[in-house]
């Protein structure tokens, strides 16, 4: 850690605090992530293995870089390039709307981030507006991978942790207590992100586990065996029942929307998993192809003018 200098606390990850530090030497701006391990006579959990083996595969342009890992105290730090903001201050800068292009620009670096996370075999299972930084050039970057979890697709009854991703952007299979799921969850996640830099606002904010499910439910219609084969035999289906809906319009969900962009966000929003497109599929839809199409990176809105907000904390999101 001599070799930088901490000026000050930036934010909060899955399972560390993050600091903005100086190389002294360089004068590179950079993120200093600790980790505490609070039982090293255990070893090193297996959480914080998933993170740093996660930032060592991912090497593209869209998710965030890991530069070093340097033991300290009861810990790792690990530092990684330094991005200024996130996609939560863009969706509340009130004073400066995204238009359409630049819409489907932070989309498809999204979906180019998740797309190289999925192809080597690494599901984030916290995507969210906060965990989307942008870089000085506009660049948008998936961050904080906390959370994340390599996965082997020869292993397609492998059972994994259900209380993952936070709760406004988690999938409905995990809302029942699924322990076997997949890569897809991610996509709903994104599914919520599209929805919401629409319509400026989360598209199911719940309270509670409970209130998640019933708003999820109400909006999209009341699933059943024959729309999510499965759905009954999932872990607390049956702990509590709710309501018939026939769900809502799409044209409310997200109003003043094209017919594609809808569909484009319903594909993800999709209850049987298996039916929801893929990172490269969804890259490929129309959505894409239609006016306006996806604006340069030198037209995306820079962290310098984005104004900051404080976003929650990891644990205020359960």
């Amino acid at each position: 850690m001599n070799k930088y200098h901490v000026v000050g606390r930036v934010g909060e990850g899955a399972h560390g605090y993050v600091m903005k530090g100086v190389n002294k030497f360089t004068g590179t701006e950079v993120a200093l992530k600790k980790l505490v391990i609070k039982h090293l006579d255990e070893g090193i959990p297996t959480n914080v293995m998933r993170e740093i083996s996660s930032l060592k595969v991912l090497s593209s342009d869209y998710n965030v870089k890991m530069l070093d890992i340097i033991p300290h105290g009861m810990g790792f730090v690990l530092v990684m390039e330094y991005l200024p903001s996130n996609l939560y201050d863009v969706l509340r800068d009130c004073d400066n709307p995204l238009d359409e292009s630049q819409i489907k620009c932070y989309l498809k670096m999204i979906l180019l981030g998740v797309k190289y996370m999925h192809e080597n075999h690494i599901m984030h299972r916290d995507l969210k507006p906060a965990n989307l930084l942008i870089a000085k050039n506009g660049i948008l970057k998936i961050a904080d991978f906390g959370l994340a979890r390599i996965y082997s697709e020869n292993e397609p009854n492998r059972k994994y942790s259900h209380q993952v991703a936070t709760r406004w952007y988690r999938a409905p299979e995990l809302l029942y207590g699924s322990h076997n799921y997949t890569n897809t969850v991610d996509i709903w996640a994104v599914g919520c992100i599209a929805a919401e830099l629409y319509n400026k606002a989360p598209l199911f904010p719940g309270e509670t586990d409970i209130e998640q499910l019933a708003i999820v439910l109400h909006t999209l219609g009341t699933p059943t065996e024959d729309t999510w084969p499965g759905l009954t035999n999932l872990p607390d289906y049956n702990k509590i029942s709710f309501s018939y809906s026939s769900g809502l319009s799409w044209n409310v969900i997200v109003p003043d929307t094209t017919e594609q962009t809808l569909d484009l966000i319903k594909k993800c929003l999709t209850y049987n998993h298996q039916k929801r497109l893929n990172a490269r599929q969804i890259l490929n839809h129309e959505y894409f192809l239609t006016h306006p199409v996806a604006c340069n990176i030198e037209e995306m809105p820079k962290p310098e003018n984005i104004k900051h907000y404080e976003t929650p904390s990891f644990e205020d999101c359960f």
